[in-house]
């Protein structure tokens, strides 16, 4: 991994860890389920950054179960943040009906 990589998952580890932090603050604020699915994507979104720093690092290594070449747990860190998000606009929408 570069120095360039290397600065852009630091600057994505400070970002995401204050969007983490302010997300976890705000779900004890709110037990609404459009945003408690929101901080689920925030935080899900976070972990993700976490794990595909680590599995570039080589810390961990990705090997098991595939979809279409893909490893199950690469796959559900790409898309499990986006699902939340996509649940919290929907569940915003019908509240606002």
């Amino acid at each position: 991994m570069g120095e360039q990589e290397i600065i852009i998952y630091c600057i994505k580890l400070v970002a995401g860890g204050f969007a983490a932090f302010f997300a976890i603050m705000l779900w004890s604020k709110s037990r609404d389920a459009a945003w408690m699915s929101l901080v689920a994507s925030v935080i899900t979104s976070y972990a993700g950054t976490v794990f595909f720093m680590l599995r570039d690092l080589g810390v961990i290594a990705v090997n098991g179960i595939s979809v279409f070449g893909v490893p199950v747990v690469t796959l559900a860190f790409e898309i499990v943040p986006s699902f939340f998000l996509i649940l919290a606009l929907f569940l915003m929408l019908k509240q606002s009906r």
